[in-house]
Formats: structure tokens, sequence, C-alpha cells
């Protein structure tokens, strides 16, 4: 047996493919469940009830969404030029610090209109997340250096600094001895989409990062430049595209958007920034950006798809009593059935 490239792609073909992969999924899933002891209907119908079910739910999964879509638009601005950033989870810390630094001390407040501040901080947030991917992306243009071990380790030393100025310099000394920062000035944080709820303008500011970077990679020479890269790199530097320049340029804006994304769930959900700010954000972005096909507008439905997951996960281990890793195994899953299925629309298997 071996692998074909199919000479022509019918639209039957991607139906097939994605009907085997979700199958494959629900079959790993339902094995799980069935070892769990657990009702295998119910269980379902649980897990979509709690992420869909009422407002509540919605709202609750929207917002777990919101950090999801930024991180899944930083790995796919850098997969699309074939730099493999897996960074994000760090990028974001990075985000949020610089966020609540500008936003929460230094005393600017005082000084500057509130919407001048939250620009500025913003603006350090996707600073820091910028530079944090920066360093990696020059290494691997430079020095050959392979970018998944550099962005990887950095979320490492990242993570540690931020534990540092938790305890250090930035603890808010009225946490009771608890590691985190200080807050957010008041008139700095999001407003609330929905009464009472969670739920913020973050989401609004996400949907339009996600179409501006559709726009970037449809209309731009920058985007031009992106696709053209990943591509052939070799073809691409030929046809004069310089490849450092757009390396460059790329991890910039990748690591923006998952800076930016730390500042958001700062300033619309928690206020502060603590250790387990991130569930893994991060590398769960690198999920949805395989899942959306690397295609922006694609990541919101797909970062929707995997909160919705997360959080309905949640009370549905509370009502049959199956853990919630299974939340996580199924995404992985997907990602897996997904690659695979992306596979078998390109290739075909022959005796």
């Amino acid at each position: 047996m071996r692998l074909e490239k199919r000479t022509s792609i019918t639209p039957l073909t991607y139906l097939m493919t994605a009907g085997v992969a979700i199958a494959c999924v629900l079959c790993v899933s339902t094995l799980l469940v069935l070892w769990a002891g657990a009702p295998v209907g119910q269980t379902y119908l649980l897990l979509v009830q709690g992420a869909f079910g009422s407002v509540f739910a919605w709202t609750e999964t929207l917002t777990r969404a919101i950090p999801l879509i930024f991180t899944g638009l930083a790995a796919t601005v850098a997969f699309k030029a074939r730099l493999f950033n897996i960074g994000a989870e760090g990028q974001l810390y990075g985000g949020a610090l610089a966020a609540v630094a500008v936003g929460g001390m230094g005393g600017l407040g005082e000084n500057l209109p509130s919407g001048l501040l939250f620009g500025l901080m913003l603006l350090a947030a996707a600073l820091a997340g910028a530079l944090l991917l920066l360093g990696p992306a020059l290494l691997k243009t430079r020095l050959g250096v392979d970018e998944v071990v550099t962005t990887l380790l950095m979320n490492f030393i990242v993570l540690l600094g931020v534990s540092a100025m938790l305890d250090g310099p930035m603890k808010d000394p009225m946490a009771m001895g608890w590691p985190q920062s200080v807050g957010l000035l008041a008139e700095l944080e999001l407003t609330r989409l929905v009464p009472q709820t969670r739920l913020h303008t973050g989401l609004l500011w996400a949907t339009a990062s996600a179409c501006a970077i559709w726009v970037v990679f449809k209309y731009s020479v920058l985007g031009f430049d992106i696709r053209a890269t990943g591509a052939n790199a070799r073809a691409a530097a030929f046809a004069g595209v310089n490849i450092t320049r757009t390396m460059v340029l790329v991890a910039m804006l990748s690591g923006a958007l998952a800076g930016l994304g730390g500042a958001i769930e700062v300033a619309g959900r928690t206020g502060y920034v603590t250790l387990d700010m991130s569930p893994g954000y991060g590398y769960a972005g690198i999920v949805i950006a395989m899942l959306a096909g690397l295609n922006p507008v694609a990541v919101v439905a797909a970062s929707v798809m995997v909160a919705g997951v997360l959080v309905g996960a949640d009370s549905m281990s509370r009502a049959v009593g199956v853990p919630t890793y299974l939340s996580d195994v199924m995404v992985a899953t997907s990602l897996i059935a997904a690659l695979v299925a992306h596979c078998l629309t390109q290739y075909r298997l022959k005796r």
C-alpha cells in the first residue's frame, strides 16, 4: 500500500473524509464513556446542554472562546508561513503581565484619559507578545535553530518570570499572600455584553481581529508573501520575496495576537494576573488553527466548538460522573482526525 496524490478533489471527497473524522472522534469518546460506566446518550446530551442549552451556557462558552480565538489566530498566522509557534501560552501571559504593568501600576492612570491608557495597555501587551516570538524567529532565519524547541522552552521561561513578578514587585498587597498581581484600574475593564454574565466586549475585539487577519491574508502584499513563504520558501525567495523580513513580520503579528489575548482576558474576565489564569489556551490555539484549516474566519467557529466541549464537560461530569478529562481527549482526537482527514483529501491509498 502507498499514498498517491489525487489528481482532482471533489466536494464528495471532502464530505466523506470529514464524516470519517467525526465518526472516529465519536467512536473514541463513546468507548471512554462506556468504560466510565455512564450512559452514552445522556452523556452527550448533557455535554451539548451544558455548552449551548441556555443563555447562561452560551455566554460561558463564548467567554471561554475569546482567548482561544486570539491564540488560534496567533497559531494560524505563524503556521501559514511555516513558522511553528508553540509559545502562544507564554506570549499570552507576557501580554497579560504587560497590560497590568501599564494599566494597574505606575500611576499612569492619574495623568492620562482612560481611552488613551486603554490603548497604551493593549499596545504594551501586543509588543510584549511580539518580542517573545521575535527572538525564536530570528534564531530560525539567521542560524537555522528549530523554532518548535525555542518557542516551547520560552513558555517555561515566561511562566517562571511571571511567578517571580507575582511574588515580587507586582504582588497585590491585599491578596492575603495569594500570588496574584495588582488589579487593573476599574475604568479599564471591559463592559458586559449580556448583563449579569461574564460575557464581555472582548468577543467583539476577537471577532474583529479574525476578520482583519482574513483581509490581510486575502488582499494585502504581506498576505501574499506569507502564503508564498509557507507554500515554498525557496520559490518565494526566487520570486523576490524577502523571507527574513516576512518571517519577522509574521512573528511580530503572531506574538502580538497572543499578547492581545492576554490583555483582553485580564481586562474582560479576571482583572489581574494569576498563574492559573490560562488552563492551556496557548496550546489549544494550535488545535483550533488546525481544525480551522488555517482560515482566520473559521478560527472563530472552531474556538466556539472547542470552548463548548470544555464548558459542557463540566456540567456533564457533575451529572453522570464522567471525568472532565474526556473533553481533552475529544479535542486531541479531533486534531488527529482533522490532520488525517486533510491527508486523505490530498492523497489516496493505492495497492
